[in-house]
């Protein structure tokens, strides 16, 4: 069944940002596919990000609105235990996206992904999606072979393997790599590059710097970091800086507001609320 591009407005809106999950899944800690047995990376050959923005407990909920009419609500959350994948410690991040309202009544949508993000390399080593869009479905297992720079994606029987480049990542651990960078030691204007992986492709997702901004939120006046994920020309997006994303200035950096230009309108998402951030938001 072919997949309706109009059907994934709310879904491809929170892919870009990787701001869902309604609750935390209970599966058993994964295990990678018998069929591709992975090689071991040493410890030494991974990378080490500093990370000091995000860790395990925190929880994000968020309001999607067209107007005043509520669309969507989505949450995204870090479990509170480190999981075990490819003999390397992991943060289990889950999402969930739904739509609400008449949004649910024209297109319903059920969106869930999971990402085990290294906790030392900030790099994914498995993700998950379970995808209900419309009378669409899709079920996808990715597992990262970083030593040979391999992913094998696993979708019912159909199995395949792809050649990716060094230090590849999914959509959501590419939103927390992004959560690592010093965007004071950033000039305005500046282009963030993170090599992704998703559907079966490679593409460069790229996040423009566009510096920083003072904004209102129901909890009051915040200080942020404003980002532009750049969009190539589409049907879709209004436009390549399309999307604005106002972040946190401070050490979580967690988006607090975003809009999104459509050419059939405008989407707004806000901050409904949270828990378990690394540091105290600084509400003014």
């Amino acid at each position: 069944m072919k997949h309706n591009l109009n059907n994934s407005t709310i879904s491809l809106l929170v892919i870009l940002i990787v701001a869902l999950g309604i609750s935390a899944f209970q599966a058993a800690d994964p295990q990678p596919l018998d069929r591709q047995p992975l090689d071991r990376q040493p410890l030494d050959r991974y990378r080490q990000v500093p990370n000091s923005s995000f860790g395990k407990g925190e929880r994000l909920e968020y309001r999607v609105h067209y107007g005043f009419i509520n669309a969507a609500e989505a949450r995204i959350d870090v479990s509170n235990s480190i999981v075990n994948v490819n003999n390397r410690p992991c943060y289990r991040v889950n999402v969930f996206g739904r739509t609400v309202g008449a949004f649910d009544l024209v297109s319903r949508v059920r969106d869930q992904w999971r990402s085990y993000i290294d906790t030392s390399a900030i790099l994914p080593q498995m993700f998950k999606q379970e995808i209900e869009e419309g009378k669409y479905r899709k079920e996808e297992t990715v597992l990262f072979n970083h030593g040979s720079n391999v992913v094998y994606s696993s979708v019912k029987e159909d199995k395949k393997s792809f050649k990716v480049p060094n230090n590849i990542h999914d959509v959501i651990s590419g939103y927390y790599y992004l959560r690592t960078v010093n965007f004071d030691r950033m000039s305005v204007g500046q282009t963030i590059e993170v090599p992704t992986f998703f559907g079966g492709e490679v593409f460069s997702m790229k996040v423009r710097y566009r510096g920083k901004d003072e904004i209102k939120t129901k909890f009051g006046r915040i200080k942020v970091l404003k980002l532009n994920p750049v969009m190539p020309d589409n049907k879709f997006f209004k436009g390549e800086e399309s999307i604005n994303i106002w972040v946190s200035d401070d050490v979580n950096k967690i988006p607090v507001k975003v809009a999104v230009n459509l050419w059939i309108g405008s989407l707004d998402m806000d901050l409904k609320s949270y828990k378990g951030l690394q540091s105290t938001m600084d509400w003014m």
